[in-house]
């Protein structure tokens, strides 16, 4: 089979497929063989109707369109196969299936032309002797100060509280719904429109400032129990959502319940409770020694995101269509896993309108992700950087360990692996540059302002370094 490749931008390669008239004849007599073989036509028996019949009663196009299908399938596999292509995803015909019709005699040669999206060829001219800049994360005192103040909050016991009105630090229980305060270009009524999923009753709010929208908590301070007020608030303009990102929303907003936070005292007893260790002075040294070392793990991070992304402006990748709309898809699945997790309802807040906006909105970060994994690759490749098989088996244990052996049933142990070893994997390389280039180091904020407290004190203890965003959600009261 005669294939000529044409290289179009974007990884895309157009395959001009030529088909011999041994191979249109033979498929064109497969198809009729099959059709005499399988055709039920009244007054005939299968097997036995005579061809002159038989094109009369699927007629002659819908034959041929039968063959086309059949050569085409067949052809691009060969034609892919003998020269060796990286496809990704589906190929589309350059002219339409009735002009080819319109072509294909049984018995003389045909010409296919098909594009296909490619696996990107990746160039980097160099990743080694890099001399780059990257900000130096510097260990604060405040940050222990910081872990303890949020583990107080965490565990202090809520006393109801009545003859005041709510104050910054309290924890109330609230009824409200949202709306859109839309303009009349955005809504043809004018009139505002209900927020997806903005309606609750018996939620549980801390009044602590970025718990919620911006304006909502400052809104409701200084309500009384019983009292009903309409609290304005905007949407951030990174929202999860991106209908309400940006917008002015009105929430209706009932206070039920005003509770005040006794917070635990720091002393041994607290340090036994939350970290299973001996004193408060033990507790503090450890968490000292966890905000150093997250301090110097998020210098590190610093250093090889900076050789990451000059290696990256200095790069040829071109990435098909294809890849990204598959990434894209990739994140806007975690993000609905995400969101789920938190208990919305996807079905509602994913729409189509919405999804349409997302897929945009999540464009460049796939395309930056794309990249990145696959210079990481490349290089991995190139310098022969492997993961031995003792350290993914080593990983995945310790992975499983922390599952019940009821939740490990349900876990795709292969998928876990791949995750590990496409993670180590990253690590080892990204180890492997930072040693071959100069990177010098740069004041920047604090570790307080770093977000590099963990999630509990007793994750800081048990887990050393791990980092964990304290999470900042608000919950429905049951």
């Amino acid at each position: 089979m005669k294939v000529t490749q044409e290289k179009l931008p974007a990884s895309q390669v157009v395959l001009e497929i030529e088909l011999t008239p041994e191979t249109t004849k033979q498929n064109y007599e497969e198809v009729i063989k099959n059709l005499a073989s399988t055709a039920n036509i009244p007054g005939f028996r299968r097997g036995k109707i005579p061809r002159p019949i038989l094109l009369q009663h699927f007629g002659s196009n819908r034959i041929k369109r039968n063959v086309l299908d059949k050569m085409i399938s067949d052809g691009l596999k060969e034609a892919i196969e003998q020269e060796h292509i990286q496809v990704i995803g589906e190929s589309t015909l350059r002219s339409s299936i009735d002009d080819l019709i319109k072509q294909y005699e049984p018995g003389k040669p045909l010409t296919i032309s098909v594009l296909v999206d490619v696996y990107p060829q990746v160039e980097i001219p160099q990743y080694t002797n890099l001399n780059v800049k990257a900000e130096e994360v510097k260990y604060d005192p405040k940050q222990v100060e910081q872990i303890l103040d949020q583990e107080r909050q965490r565990r202090a016991t809520l006393i109801p509280v009545e003859g005041r009105a709510a104050e910054l630090g309290d924890v109330v229980v609230v009824d409200f719904k949202g709306l859109l305060t839309q303009s009349e270009s955005e809504n043809a009524s004018g009139e505002p429109s209900p927020i997806p999923g903005g309606e609750e009753t018996n939620f549980q709010v801390d009044l602590q400032e970025g718990e919620f929208i911006p304006g909502f908590v400052s809104g409701i301070v200084g309500m009384n129990m019983g009292e009903t007020k309409e609290v304005p608030a905007k949407f951030p303009a990174d929202y999860t959502n991106p209908v309400l990102a940006g917008k002015d929303a009105i929430f209706t907003v009932t206070l039920k319940e005003i509770k005040e936070k006794e917070l635990a005292e720091l002393n041994d007893e607290f340090a036994q409770e939350v970290g299973d260790l001996n004193s408060l002075s033990e507790l503090l040294a450890h968490l000292e020694k966890v905000s150093r070392q997250q301090a110097q793990e998020r210098t590190k991070t610093n250093q090889q995101e900076a050789l990451v992304q000059e290696i990256l402006k200095n790069a040829t990748i071109e990435l098909p269509e294809t890849l990204i709309q598959n990434d894209i898809d990739i994140i806007l699945q975690q993000t609905a896993v995400k969101l789920a997790q938190e208990g919305q309802d996807v079905n509602k807040l994913f729409t189509k309108e919405v999804v349409a906006i997302m897929r945009e909105e999540v464009r460049p970060a796939a395309i930056e992700r794309l990249k990145r994994g696959l210079i990481i690759q490349l290089i991995g490749e190139r310098e022969s950087i492997n993961v031995p098989e003792q350290e993914i088996e080593l990983k995945v244990k310790q992975i499983l360990a922390t599952y019940s052996e009821g939740e490990r049933k349900n876990i795709n142990v292969e998928q876990i692996s791949s995750l590990v070893y496409n993670e180590v994997f990253t690590q080892k390389v990204l180890d492997w540059l930072l040693e071959r280039s100069s990177v010098e180091l740069t004041s920047a904020e604090s570790a307080t302002n770093q977000e590099l407290a963990p999630a509990s004190l007793r994750e800081s203890v048990n887990d050393s370094v791990t980092e964990v965003p304290i999470s900042t959600t608000a919950t429905s009261e049951e």
